[in-house]
């Protein structure tokens, strides 16, 4: 029996906490999105708590994250959003999946199957990304007898900046097409448009559900716009943390990692982590590091593939083995996945959702 180096410890209380908040904060149903692993949380056991929890619907990305949650049990209605033209669609039908069609060669597709698909009609109201759009006056022309459509949604561009132009022509534009789907004689009995940060920034795009992501998990779509997990009454749901591989004294003038990026300015105590960018650490980050001992110990050097370095301080009384916080929810002091977003150039999503599968996740209540 070996004890890990390093644990994504997950508390799946809190996920129900942050659940029960956003439905009441919504007043409607809310689809759990459990895309990419769970956002690193855990695809399977994140998708039965949220079910638990009252969640009514449950989001992926991907067909197999589908087929995957319908092999293990899970119940409520699943939409796949990103299901290319030749994907499995009889499988969706065989498992009862929704997907998402936002393309006329995706919607032939799935018309010519001998079961009625359930589909959700994406529509391009301003993002340019997934959706119809060029296609969508001939589209509207099709013949929708071999297939039930279930929804139509979109996605905003910039709901985590409210203060934006852009989310009110975007809602608008979808009221438009919605419109007009209904006056072909298409009536959708879901309509959906609102991602986390609408649902608490955007309450007229409200609609038949909202499509609850990063908030689920307890942090912010966007601390500066928004404010932090605090401000929105969100709970961290994931607490990283790893051990000491070892503690070493170095005198100044020490390099430290590849390419002799840092060098000690004074005789110190170095800490080395076993973990790298094969773990989700970012390279580049600067300026995050580990909490120890009560205390905040920055990264020095360069990243690694499998560990890197941080300056404990000449007085620290750190040990080899001992456990450090990578990130948590900060109400001890330590970094958090705001702060190593911010530290790599990047947002909280990304350092949730890239921390690698080398790191085995721990469910156990009271991470905190």
């Amino acid at each position: 029996m070996f004890e890990n180096r390093a644990e994504a410890r997950i508390d799946l209380s809190r996920l129900t906490e942050n659940i029960e908040l956003l439905k009441n904060k919504c007043n409607t149903k809310l689809l759990a999105v459990v895309k990419a692993d769970a956002y690193g949380h855990g695809l399977v056991e994140v998708a039965k708590a949220a079910e638990s929890a009252g969640a009514d619907w449950l989001g992926v990305a991907l067909l197999e994250e589908a087929i995957t949650l319908r092999k293990n049990g899970l119940k409520s209605p699943i939409l796949a959003w990103l299901v290319p033209p030749g994907s499995d669609f009889q499988s969706a039908v065989d498992l009862d999946i929704d997907v998402a069609i936002a393309d006329i060669k995706a919607f032939n597709e799935v018309s010519q199957l001998t079961v009625k698909p359930r589909i959700h009609i994406e529509v391009d109201t301003g993002m340019s990304r997934g959706g119809f759009l060029d296609e969508w006056n001939e589209f509207l022309t099709s013949d929708f007898s071999r297939v039930t459509i279930v929804g139509v949604f979109s996605h905003f561009a910039r709901a985590d900046e409210p203060q934006e132009k852009q989310n009110i022509q975007q809602l608008n534009q979808f009221k438009k097409m919605v419109s007009q789907l209904e006056a072909v004689g298409v009536h959708p009995q879901f309509k959906h448009l609102s991602n986390s940060a609408a649902t608490f920034m955007n309450p007229d795009a409200t609609f038949d559900f909202v499509r609850a992501g990063i908030a689920m998990y307890g942090l912010s779509p966007d601390v500066k716009s928004l404010g932090d997990s605090n401000k929105l009454s969100l709970k961290p749901v994931m607490q990283v943390r790893a051990k000491l591989h070892l503690v070493k004294s170095v005198p100044a003038g020490s390099a430290v990692g590849y390419g002799a990026s840092h060098v000690t300015k004074h005789a110190t105590k170095l800490g080395v982590i076993a973990m790298g960018y094969a773990d989700g650490i970012p390279r580049i980050a600067l300026n995050a590091g580990v909490f120890v001992n009560g205390g905040k110990a920055p990264i020095i050097g360069r990243v690694s593939m499998d560990q890197f370095v941080v300056d404990l301080g000449p007085n620290s009384l750190a040990k080899s083995g001992d456990w450090v916080i990578i990130f948590g929810d900060g109400s001890r002091g330590e970094y958090t996945a705001d702060d190593w977003g911010d530290a790599s150039s990047s947002i909280n999503y990304e350092i949730v959702t890239r921390i690698g599968p080398r790191v085995p996740r721990i469910y156990a209540p009271h991470v905190y």
